[in-house]
């Protein structure tokens, strides 16, 4: 090879090469020889491989602009790049449509693509999908980690008031925080059981004592316990609303509306107790009272602010709500039919329980359910017959879309898992390479590290440095090619 100062190759016909579009190509990806045709390649005169073809005549400089080596005597260019990955794009040039292989991480085959110019319009649909899953994942984790690195960042230009803010809302919000952080969520959690076992207990006749009027009423200790629970959780409402960075997105939030309407009955109780006898009678006070002390059942759902299981389930009913409305349709289906025929063959019989086909509704969900109470059932053969079939057909229908559901409650919580080791495992490369060499590093370096700024070049280049597989575009703006053969772990 030449000297870098050669601007030509003189054992190439570059006229030829610009004209001909029979010119032949060879590429070697990672020790992968493949040869192309310039037809093939003009297709798409926009990637990198079609312009290999016209490179010749720029030199060394244009040469080595596109390719990491180039061999004059084979005409061959070298790339340093993931043949795997190479094998698929090419698919481009004689199909039009690229598919990815199954085991190449979606986010390396994105950056594969776009350093060979290929626009991601020609991936598969297909593909696109598993590309946009990798990229929420990595958006997950890049939100984690840059939460974790405002929590240990100290702004000094922040008065005093925000950093107090800041402190209440990592020691309510976040037990994993501190030790003392770990102690409040453990009492919270326990007052919300007491809160609800009290409720519970309230409700035995033993228990209860008898007003001046009459009327049977919760304990007075029981009453006090009460207060006492609603009283935290009063306070822990408004300290969290206090300290909240979006107190409309706070209020807003279905985990806090449950909190207020966990609250809010006692106090619209002990307001119509002693203000609404002046305003109505007592015996619609007491029944609005009653009315009210049933809505205490809703604190029960405060245990999943401090239940990762709970919140998993949640998370993984609302991706399921495809199968769940299957399973609903087929049970309405089947209510309808079976109801309707088991009433039709019951009226044979003088002494039948079918009255109408809206009652027969309520026989109908028993048995595919297969709770079957008895209240309701048939006593002529053809109903027996019915009954059998609906029963069989209730358990079909429900088993089918469970298996889905299931499945879907399984990834989440695996994924919930993965994200979760993989924002410490970001955090600790981080914390690694901030100790530049050193044996150990102190949680004031790693303070540092996030006090330099997220557009900072520092910043930047430590994060860059710390990314050894997938680089996460969602923490810093730069560019990130790599110039040797990785693959993703």
């Amino acid at each position: 090879i030449k000297m870098a100062g050669d601007s030509r190759f003189p054992d190439v016909d570059i006229d030829g090469l610009e004209k001909n579009e029979e010119t032949e190509i060879v590429v070697n990806v990672g020790g992968v020889r493949q040869v192309f045709y310039g037809d093939n390649l003009n297709q798409y005169p926009e990637t990198r491989l079609a312009e290999l073809i016209n490179c010749l005549s720029g030199g060394y400089d244009s040469i080595f602009s596109l390719c990491d080596d180039y061999d004059p005597g084979k005409r061959e260019f070298y790339f340093d790049r993931d043949p795997d990955a190479f094998k698929c794009i090419i698919d481009v040039y004689y199909f039009g449509e690229i598919h990815m292989k199954k085991g190449i991480c979606p986010i390396c085959f994105k950056n594969e693509m776009e350093f060979w110019k290929v626009d991601l319009k020609f991936l598969d649909d297909c593909c696109k999908t598993h590309l946009s899953e990798k990229k929420e994942e990595l958006e997950e984790i890049a939100r984690r980690v840059q939460l974790i690195l405002d929590d240990l960042g100290v702004d000094a230009s922040e008065s005093r008031w925000k950093r107090c803010q800041k402190y209440i809302w990592k020691f309510l919000e976040k037990p994993e925080s501190s030790y003392p952080a770990r102690v409040i969520a453990v009492l919270s959690f326990l007052f919300i059981l007491i809160s609800s076992v009290v409720m519970c207990v309230g409700t035995i006749p033993d228990l209860q004592v008898v007003d001046a009027e009459g009327n049977r009423m919760e304990h007075p200790t029981l009453d006090s316990i009460e207060t006492a629970c609603i009283g935290w959780f009063t306070m822990e409402y408004v300290l969290r609303l206090i300290s909240s960075p979006n107190k409309l997105h706070f209020a807003l939030s279905f985990m806090n509306i449950v909190d207020v309407l966990a609250i809010l009955p006692f106090y619209v109780s002990l307001t119509l107790t002693h203000l609404g006898a002046k305003l109505m009678e007592l015996s619609n006070v007491q029944q609005a009272v009653q009315a009210l002390r049933i809505m205490r059942i809703a604190r029960i759902f405060k245990l999943a602010r401090h239940s990762s299981g709970l919140q998993t389930l949640t998370y993984a009913l609302k991706r399921s709500f495809k199968e769940l409305g299957l399973l609903l349709m087929y049970l309405a289906v089947g209510i309808f039919v079976f109801s309707a025929l088991g009433y039709t063959m019951e009226q044979s019989h003088p002494e039948t329980l079918f009255k109408s086909i809206p009652q027969s509704f309520w026989w109908a969900i028993i048995t595919m359910t297969t709770v079957g109470y008895g209240d309701i059932y048939p006593k002529t053969t053809l109903g027996k017959l019915n009954a059998a079939i609906s029963f069989l057909c209730g358990v079909i229908a429900i088993a089918l879309p469970i298996h889905p559901i299931i499945n879907n409650f399984v990834r989440y919580y695996n994924k919930q898992r993965v994200l979760e080791t993989a924002a410490k495992h970001e955090l600790e490369l981080m914390e690694l390479n901030s100790t530049e060499g050193k044996a150990t590093s102190s949680k004031s370096e790693l303070e540092d590290l996030a006090r330099e700024g997220k557009e900072g070049p520092f910043y930047s280049s430590r994060l860059k440095v710390s990314h050894s597989d997938t680089f996460i575009h969602l923490l810093s703006e730069e560019k990130h090619y790599r110039t040797r053969l990785q693959s993703c772990k």
